[in-house]
């Protein structure tokens, strides 16, 4: 089986229990579900490099509007038809930056997702649909 080790990120603004967070969808991909910011750790980077690194290149946000709250979770999810788990670690980031709650931005870097238009929200956390492959399995642990 291979392994993959991915990091996400829980991104919300405003104070506890009125938290929002941030979630993104394909513009281009009507099914598609909601995500949260994230990817794959790659060969020989730091955890916290490929956080920023994944969030910057899929959102536009850079890290100096953003704030580290803490780890949240790691866990290992298990993709249908696939013979692969992903290792997740998941961290709780605040969103310091100029004040926004939609946005849509291209995605760059080199991964699968590079050139498409996502559209991104800020929701309230206790309003959260359902996310895409069980991205919000640690959900439960902000409140």
């Amino acid at each position: 089986m291979i392994r993959r080790r991915r990091v996400l990120g829980y991104i919300t603004k405003g104070e506890e229990p009125d938290w929002k967070i941030l979630v993104s969808k394909h513009k281009e991909d009507a099914t598609a579900k909601l995500q949260v910011p994230g990817g794959t750790i790659e060969k020989d980077e730091l955890i916290i490099d490929a956080l920023y690194r994944e969030i910057e290149e899929e959102t536009g946000i850079e890290r100096k509007d953003l704030e580290l709250k803490g780890k949240v979770n790691k866990t290992n999810y298990f993709p249908k038809h696939k013979d692969r788990v992903y290792e997740r670690t998941v961290f709780h980031l605040a969103y310091i930056g100029e004040d926004r709650d939609a946005w849509e931005y291209q995605v760059e870097g080199k991964g699968k997702d590079a050139g498409l238009t996502l559209c991104h929200q800020f929701v309230p956390v206790d309003e959260l649909p359902e996310l895409a492959e069980n991205q919000d399995q640690a959900i439960q642990l902000l409140i």
